[in-house]
């Protein structure tokens, strides 16, 4: 794959980890993924496609499952939907692959439903908090990390109880951003407060030109952001600089490195809502493996974005480990839903055959002038 432009070494250390996730000469366990290798969401998924590889890199360094080795296939997608849709058709038809792992996006993960029903391949913790990926249950979806509404809703009552009720909301025009606006409604009517405006933009092409005007002109002491990596840099960039001085709150889609990295000297005091414990809190014995894992590796840091990717790779092993030898689609399918009550490191998870939703975890951090998220 060639990548044009400045996005070539990100993207060749991306494949680099993706592809050499727990990579051996004849990996016998083949699991896909298609996600925005480029695109507005490279920042972010090349920190969870880190984390994923410290546990994978991790239990094939201690001979596979079961005697197999994991290799991840994995596909850039440019964070397009269309493509979502084309690279897991050659995941699944021709590269064969017993599951798909982390994708990426609300409507880049819709698209392929029908393809995982066809097939019978199970995806393992698409990175979207889609509540139509919980409600009703998808038969071969299971989400690791918590709805997006419920962390609007979350940030709203956060908002309500510091006096800020004067709150607007823009979003994303495609089903993520229908479906966070739909969380800030829950929010504002729990809370007996209405949206203070309502903006929406191109998912393809954002423009700001006139909605940052608008929103300057309702004055709000809070803007809720629901977008995607670059789309909402520039957004907030766009709101300060038509003289927005209210808090800005986003949401964990965004919780990485790399967006606070590119918001530069505007991340200071931007609110992101979190699905996973503190990157830093040893109180979780899942963070202090990732810290662990990641010093060994010469990793300084953790980010939120790798504790997902961390944490998502854990259920997949944990499913291939329940699948038993030789796993096929169907077994890691049964694998996944005989997980109960399964403690993996302070979070505890199940699955069934009626609930796919996985963890029921929600936060708030501000990202403080070192560049990290506190809480």
């Amino acid at each position: 794959m060639t990548v044009p432009g400045p996005l070539a070494k990100r993207a060749a250390l991306l494949l680099a980890l993706a592809l050499g996730i727990a990579h051996a000469a004849h990996a016998q366990i083949l699991i896909g993924q298609t996600v925005g290798v480029t695109g507005s969401a490279a920042a972010t998924v090349a920190e969870s496609t880190q984390g994923a590889a410290l546990y994978i890199d991790h239990v094939n360094a201690r001979g596979g499952v079961g005697g197999q080795k994991v290799e991840v296939v994995l596909l850039d997608d440019k964070f397009e939907p269309k493509l979502t849709l084309e690279n897991a058709k050659t995941l699944i038809e021709q590269k064969n692959v017993v599951g798909l792992f982390m994708t990426r996006g609300t409507p880049h993960t819709q698209g392929i439903i029908p393809l995982l029903e066809q097939h019978g391949v199970p995806l393992v913790g698409p990175s979207t908090g889609a509540i139509a990926l919980h409600q009703p249950v998808s038969k071969y979806i299971f989400n690791v990390r918590a709805p997006y509404q419920r962390e609007v809703e979350k940030a709203i009552t956060h908002l309500n109880t510091l006096g800020i009720k004067r709150i607007g909301v823009v979003h994303v025009d495609d089903t993520f951003g229908a479906d966070g606006l739909a969380g800030a409604q829950i929010g504002f009517k729990a809370n007996s407060l209405e949206a203070a405006f309502v903006e929406k933009f191109d998912r393809a092409k954002p423009d700001y030109s006139a909605i940052a005007p608008r929103v300057a002109g309702k004055q709000p002491q809070a803007v809720i952001f629901i977008g995607t990596g670059a789309a909402v840099v520039d957004g907030i960039k766009a709101l300060r600089g038509a003289g927005v001085t209210g808090q800005i709150v986003t949401l964990s889609n965004n919780a990485s490195g790399g967006f606070v990295k590119a918001l530069g000297e505007q991340a200071r005091g931007v609110v992101v809502t979190q699905v996973f414990p503190s990157e830093r809190s040893l109180n979780y014995a899942v963070i202090k493996e990732a810290m662990d894992l990641a010093r060994a590796k010469n990793i300084a840091d953790l980010t939120p974005a790798m504790v997902e990717g961390f944490v998502t790779a854990k259920v997949l092993v944990e499913g291939l480990k329940r699948a038993g030898p030789k796993p096929d689609r169907a077994k890691l399918q049964a694998g996944l839903e005989g997980i109960k009550k399964w403690d993996l490191g302070g979070l505890e998870l199940s699955y069934s055959p009626t609930d796919h939703s996985g963890l029921d975890f929600s936060d708030l951090s501000i990202i403080g002038s070192d560049g990290r998220f506190k809480r």
